[in-house]
């Protein structure tokens, strides 16, 4: 256990945390809505800090960040819990285990050791993925740390409903994003998630105005998020935030309280991809198909291929210092 991060003690006996926009008011014995965070007698107590339930090498592709450090691979991390509680969750074993299962697993594994690893393994980042690292701030905050140090990057691969004040906190440690934006309905986001819409994109602009790289995903579930208004309306959104932020559509595979639905039809994603170029976004890609034409990069302005993919393998890389080789447009990005 470690004293928590971001809260305040509050009347009787309370304490309120204002690390996820939750903003749970905690009683004593209590925990929160994420179920790692527990009031002991006034004091807010981190249960996760330091023990990893899951430690991988991913290639940056898979979380997925196409326009940042492409073909590198990431010291990718992550502890038990999330605040959220998607019926389609892909990892619901470990991101819900303290509410289902009521116990906290995880192997002790120090910050120092996390970036050691990292380093020895020639990554060039570390990544906050899995469940969600929001709930982990701590930990991960103390990782990001040494990881700057050693010259590594930070990427955060979350649900976006962290609080302001969390952002501010890891303001020139988090380096990149990828942000779930799950639907553009309120409605959607009670039912699956349940949470709510409005602070993703709040902290999305955020995250842009703290010169945090971000790329969005949204998985298109069919029957649930997969209309042409809906999916039009999460283009248009992000055309007007920043055109030039990624937009990776994904197809769904039955999982976790969902398993009655059936995949999504590969027609459907490019509809999807067909719909964000339609709003002017630079940049939109098909994940979960391999094969599809939209997991490449296109230069924006002459249209020619210039990252291939196959799935999370980078087959060809044409860029020359974040330019085009034809045109010589700007292609945006870090480190490309």
């Amino acid at each position: 256990m470690k004293e928590a991060r971001l809260y305040r003690t509050a009347t009787a006996g309370h304490v309120d945390c204002f690390l996820c926009e939750f903003r749970c008011h905690i009683a004593d014995g209590k925990r929160g809505v994420c179920g790692v965070r527990e009031n002991m007698g006034g004091t807010l107590y981190t249960l996760i800090y330091g023990r990893l339930i899951a430690e991988h090498i991913d290639p940056i592709e898979k979380k997925p960040l196409f326009h940042f450090q492409p073909g590198s691979t990431s010291y990718s991390i992550a502890t038990v819990g999330c605040n959220f509680r998607c019926l389609h969750c892909q990892n619901s074993e470990i991101s819900q285990m303290p509410r289902e299962q009521k116990r906290i697993l995880g192997e002790e594994v120090s910050a120092e050791e996390v970036v050691s690893e990292a380093v020895e393994t020639g990554c060039s980042s570390v990544s906050y993925t899995y469940t969600e690292p929001t709930i982990f701030f701590e930990y991960a905050y103390d990782v990001a740390v040494l990881a700057r140090e050693k010259g590594l990057k930070n990427v955060f691969v979350t649900n976006g409903y962290m609080t302001p004040e969390c952002l501010d906190e890891m303001k020139g440690l988090l380096d990149a994003a990828n942000v779930d934006v799950k639907s553009f309905s309120e409605q959607f986001y009670k039912k699956v998630c349940g949470a709510t819409l409005a602070p993703v994109l709040k902290a999305v602009e955020r995250m842009r105005s703290l010169g945090i790289w971000v790329e969005i995903t949204t998985l298109v579930i069919p029957g649930m998020n997969d209309g042409d208004d809906e999916l039009k309306a999460i283009a248009k959104w992000i055309a007007g935030t920043d055109k030039t932020m990624p937009w990776h559509i994904s197809a769904f595979h039955p999982a976790y309280k969902l398993h009655d639905l059936p995949p999504t039809p590969r027609e459907t994603i490019t509809r999807a991809r067909d719909i964000g170029i339609a709003e002017g976004l630079r940049y939109v890609y098909t994940g979960n198909i391999p094969g599809e034409k939209g997991e490449s990069t296109f230069c924006h302005k002459c249209g020619k291929l210039l990252v291939e993919r196959y799935g999370f393998a980078v087959k060809k890389n044409l860029l020359k210092e974040s330019a085009c080789p034809f045109c010589g447009a700007f292609i945006d990005g870090v480190d490309l």
